[in-house]
């Protein structure tokens, strides 16, 4: 299988930062996996692949053949989201980081002392980024995750539905890690596909629709 030559598809992938204070963050789980496993078969396919690559299992990693950009911060995903996707003719995003969903409402830009005996700090609501992915390019083709790691089928699935919705995106992938068992439904705006039970089968399926998307 061939995904329509040269074609360009930007990935996001791993956790993201954000900053309580000069040496303290809040971050999450997110390993980078999945995006690394996408890139891997999206250059296989004849896409040319940029991967934005965040901290995690694979922060340092190299695909030969895929460009990858690293990140730490939110600041600098939002950042390097906005350069590429402006400045290049990007056919497919696949917004697979775990970006943070809150950060302080205030950033202290010392270092808070280890001696208090409380340290309260009130979370606000960051930008969703995935939001914004359409306003690029009509005809980018905009694929994002939603991860419930409990989520039975049911609740996995009408989760996905309300982020394609909500985003305004062509593909979902909604997934959970229920029990330690990986389970992934790809939904899309004519139905759904799976269930997955390994990255790697959710990934083949995922490159076969975007085939049929980019002829």
């Amino acid at each position: 299988m061939k995904l329509v030559t040269k074609r360009r598809v930007l990935i996001t992938a791993g956790s993201t930062w954000v900053s309580l204070d000069k040496v303290r963050i809040i971050s999450n789980t997110a390993s980078g996996a999945t995006g690394l496993i996408l890139a891997q078969q999206l250059k296989e396919s004849g896409a040319k692949v940029t991967l934005l690559l965040g901290p995690g299992d694979y922060f340092k990693s190299k695909i030969p053949g895929v460009r990858i950009i690293n990140f730490r911060y939110f600041s600098e995903l939002k950042r390097i989201l906005n350069s590429e996707l402006g400045k290049q003719r990007y056919s497919v995003v696949i917004h697979s980081a775990a970006v943070a969903d809150y950060r302080p409402e205030q950033i202290i830009k010392r270092k808070v002392s280890s001696r208090l005996s409380n340290w309260k700090i009130n979370l606000v609501p960051t930008e969703k980024l995935i939001c914004s992915l359409n306003k690029y390019s009509p005809a980018l083709i905009t694929v994002g995750f939603k991860f419930e790691p409990d989520a039975r089928k049911d609740k996995l699935i009408e989760r996905g539905g309300h982020l394609l919705k909500q985003a305004n995106l062509d593909i979902v992938v909604a997934n959970s890690n229920k029990n330690k068992h990986y389970q992934a439904f790809i939904l899309g705006k004519s139905g759904k596909c799976g269930p997955f039970l390994t990255k790697h089968k959710m990934a083949r399926c995922l490159l076969k629709i975007l085939e049929n998307k980019l002829k």
